[in-house]
């Protein structure tokens, strides 16, 4: 297999902390490649390991087959970095901070014109172009910063914790941008705290935790991780709930959680659970407004393979 950037035993001491203990991270071309962990756990060291920011105590990394020590250079002709916070020049507008960076990549000052002005179209920042970065929403500034990245066409981009601050309909306009990105055939690396991010990003995803990787599969694979499956059931009267709860405990063998207001859950072994409860609840003339069979979430999955629970993360 290609891969478009390769890690293999990492490691990164600063003073007697060891921030990389032996890590290995792949991505194939045209992938995304999720990297999670607590804070700590190391995802930012390695991404700053594969960006030449840092030299590796030991292991080696490469990117598009150029060693991250001895090609730095040429490594950094091939990526794009986005950071945890927005590094444009707040005083400059759009199209300086865009050309800038075209000038430092060697463009000519036409070159780096027309790509400015085609990243800010791509990115929906045409009308504000004009404007000195200062006065973007955060949404907006983050845009930037993720088309700055892009100013010398990289092949890899590393994204790390990229809608780190923003609002929901501003991380899902991110996430467009990133699905747009893997279209088009540029390989990602993402660390994020937001799990449903690499649910909905990631082909691959790596768990980092302490320095070392600790699971790696693609994002079902490490929801079986946690085992089971879970059938979720609302009945549109909540009058049955005693009753749908007694159906489900007969169908699983296993306890009946209520998580939301009249909402019933129980973990099931199987899909056959689903058509059993599904012909019981016709039997006993009971409808229901949700009726639902799901893997565990990767929060849960989280949880089992570090101990830290959201709230933690959040915190």
């Amino acid at each position: 297999m290609a891969y478009a950037f390769e890690a293999e035993g990492l490691v990164k001491r600063f003073g007697a902390t060891t921030a990389l203990a032996g890590v290995d991270l792949a991505a194939a071309e045209g992938t995304v490649l999720g990297v999670l962990g607590p804070n700590g756990a190391g995802k930012t060291t390695a991404v700053r390991v594969l960006a030449t920011l840092l030299r590796p105590d030991g292991g080696r990394a490469s990117v598009a087959g150029l060693d991250v020590v001895r090609q730095a250079p040429l490594v950094r002709r091939q990526i794009g970095l986005t950071g945890q916070y927005a590094s444009v020049d707040e005083d400059l507008t759009g199209t300086e901070n865009l050309v800038l960076i075209g000038r430092l990549l060697d463009l000519t000052r036409r070159d780096a014109q027309a790509r400015a002005r085609h990243l800010l179209a791509q990115f929906d920042l045409s009308e504000a172009a004009d404007r000195p970065a200062k006065n973007y929403s955060g949404g907006m500034r983050r845009r930037l910063d993720l088309a700055a990245s892009l100013v010398g066409r990289p092949s890899v981009i590393y994204l790390d914790e990229p809608t780190t601050g923003l609002d929901p309909a501003k991380r899902d306009d991110v996430w467009r941008l990133v699905r747009g990105l893997v279209a088009d055939g540029t390989t990602v690396l993402l660390t994020t705290q937001y799990l449903e991010e690499a649910d909905a990003l990631a082909d691959d995803i790596t768990v980092i935790d302490h320095g070392r990787v600790i699971a790696h599969g693609t994002p079902a694979e490490l929801k079986h991780v946690v085992g089971g499956q879970t059938l979720v059931v609302r009945p549109t009267d909540p009058a049955h709930l005693d009753t749908v709860s007694a159906l489900l405990g007969q169908v699983s063998g296993k306890a009946v959680d209520s998580p939301a207001r009249g909402v019933l859950s129980t973990a099931v072994d199987g899909d056959s659970a689903l058509t059993t409860v599904v012909r019981r609840l016709d039997e006993a003339g009971i409808s229901v407004t949700e009726l639902s069979l799901h893997l565990p979430s990767l929060d849960e999955v989280f949880y089992t393979l570090t101990g830290v629970k959201k709230e933690e993360r959040a915190a």
